[in-house]
């Protein structure tokens, strides 16, 4: 996973390198007559790319930036995160709902509050990906066997906890919600290994922090 990491920082460098060509090359061509030699002779300006881990940092062309910058086209993995993830913070926007009017903790209502600020604009975030990638029409085959997202509370057990109040919904919302929380590091952890788009994986990287420090929070309430 660190790898992983390590490689996205590396692409998001080389991209703003050659972001950074393009301006100064832009740049170049409206001063005219006063644009250095190198920018008019086609060349363009050379920028420096950060080194992968423990190698030197390279002197690259704007042409040779953007060419050295790896493809992160959206895999299977990647939308099928996006569109699972969306319907499981779904669900637990729902039990959080819940804790305002039937949490007897002060502290499992102000957990919930946080649940829902984080999740909230996660999910408009996913939303928005998957519009600018394709929505629903964008390839989703990721095979999971069929089995449920990890994590999901069943019908029965969202019933239970709609139904229960005081400390018996402190105690259910508390061990729902750290299930759920663990399923989704789950579904993150997977597709850090296994797709290929940056900001999917910047997006998974803020759901492993966030949720692991509220599940260490959950089991010390």
């Amino acid at each position: 996973m660190l790898n992983r990491r390590r490689t996205a920082r590396v692409r998001r460098a080389l991209a703003l390198a050659a972001v950074a060509a393009a301006v100064l090359a832009l740049g170049a061509c409206e001063s005219g007559s006063d644009a250095p030699a190198e920018a008019k002779g086609g060349a363009g300006p050379s920028v420096v790319a950060p080194g992968k881990p423990g190698e030197p940092a390279k002197t690259l062309s704007a042409e040779e930036a953007a060419k050295a910058a790896p493809d992160d086209s959206p895999n299977s993995a990647d939308f099928s995160y996006a569109q699972m993830m969306i319907t499981h913070h779904g669900q637990a926007l729902e039990m959080a709902a819940l804790a305002p009017s039937r949490a007897g903790s002060t502290q499992v209502k102000r957990l919930a509050e946080r649940i829902a600020a984080a999740q909230k604009p996660e999910m408009g975030a996913m939303q928005g990906w998957l519009k600018n990638n394709g929505g629903a029409k964008g390839k989703s085959g990721h095979n999971h066997g069929g089995a449920a997202m990890p994590g999901m509370a069943t019908p029965a057990q969202l019933a239970q906890l709609r139904a229960a109040k005081g400390k018996a919904f402190d105690e259910l919302f508390l061990k729902l919600m750290i299930t759920h929380h663990q399923g989704a590091l789950n579904m993150a952890t997977e597709v850090l290994s296994e797709g290929n788009n940056v900001l999917i994986e910047e997006m998974a990287g803020d759901v492993i922090a966030q949720q692991t420090s509220e599940i260490n929070r959950m089991r010390s309430m």
